[in-house]
């Protein structure tokens, strides 16, 4: 014969919650098998029903006396200090503290120097040098001097200084004629008279009246004032 389970309030059971079993107390019943109370130790408020319980339940005293540690599983205390300085090592000092009695019976330190000031002071005196050593194996080697390449003239500049000389207007296949012949440009271009061509109405276009060169008729150039004074 199946008999109802006894949940008393203020006990505390392991009721399932949220899928996991926690240590509850039961506060109030709701009615129709349901409950409301709080997750132990935290306090949360939870609601389940009878069929999310198991165990016969304890009171919150015993639930807690449970909880506490036992004396075996406490950690062992901390050993007393002795009163003596043990031997301080450093990556590259070490300093023997030493205890002598003072006269009022108490241990003092007679010329010791803590550690940490030794290696403070190591640090600043190789500081220095380390710096040193790090410059000269960092200094910039000096760059070898350089060779100053000269520019060869442009078709342009042939172009203007062709004219310069000549003083008259001239057709651009005489002024890339005589700029080659007389070695101010050199070009392997098959076209270098459409080439010059362009270039000049190039910077005409772009320069206008700082322009070196002029158009006087079809194909033909003269240099401006910016010209003759080679600019």
């Amino acid at each position: 014969m199946n008999t109802k389970r006894k949940i008393e309030i203020g006990k505390v059971y392991s009721a399932k919650v949220g899928g996991t079993f926690l240590p509850v107390r039961i506060d109030k019943s709701l009615g129709h098998g349901r409950y409301e109370g709080a997750v132990m130790p935290s306090g949360a408020t939870v609601k389940f029903s009878t069929d999310s319980v198991k165990g016969d339940g304890e009171t919150v005293e015993q639930w807690q006396a449970r909880r506490k540690p036992k004396e075996r599983d406490l950690p062992d205390p901390a050993p007393k200090a002795t009163g003596k300085r043990k031997k301080s090592s450093h990556s590259e000092f070490a300093v023997t503290a030493l205890i002598e009695p003072g006269a009022d019976g108490d241990k003092k330190d007679q010329g010791a120097v803590p550690a940490g000031d030794v290696g403070a002071g190591a640090k600043k005196a190789t500081k220095p040098a380390k710096d040193a050593k790090d410059a000269k194996q960092h200094k910039p080697k000096s760059d070898p001097p350089r060779r100053t390449k000269q520019r060869k003239p442009g078709g342009l500049d042939a172009a203007a200084r062709v004219l310069r000389e000549a003083g008259t207007a001239m057709n651009c296949g005489d002024i890339v004629k005589t700029a080659l012949e007389k070695g101010y440009w050199q070009t392997g271009g098959k076209t270098p008279s459409a080439t010059i061509y362009a270039a000049i109405l190039r910077e005409i276009n772009v320069k206008g009246a700082d322009a070196r060169f002029r158009k006087t008729a079809r194909g033909h150039f003269e240099l401006t004032e910016a010209g003759k004074a080679g600019n």
